[in-house]
């Protein structure tokens, strides 16, 4: 298996925002070859910022390397506009191959 991690370095004030965001955007995932489970995830709130996971589990690594490639990939993130603010820099990846 294979996880994949995305965290998220979001404003204050703009947490309900970013939530509502992936709470309503089409992801396609189960639509995908490989895809086992997603998690959207709130960490601690910082004075500058909250931090967020997502968390997908994959059958390989293979699968999820498919799956960046895909038009499903494209068609989720086809409109992931977020509002000028919201984002303290990039998103930052972490893929882990599962070992037990």
């Amino acid at each position: 298996m294979y996880i994949a991690m995305n965290r998220f370095r979001i404003a204050p004030s703009f947490e309900k925002a970013f939530e509502e965001m992936w709470r309503s955007r089409e992801s396609y995932l189960d639509q995908v070859p490989g895809f086992k489970e997603f998690y959207f995830l709130r960490g601690p709130k910082n004075d500058d910022h909250t931090l967020y996971v997502s968390h997908s589990v994959w059958e390989s690594h293979a699968a999820f390397e498919a799956w960046t490639n895909s038009d499903s990939f494209k068609q989720a993130h086809a409109r992931a506009k977020s509002p000028e603010g919201m984002h303290l820099g990039h998103p930052n990846f972490e893929g882990f191959e599962v070992i037990l």
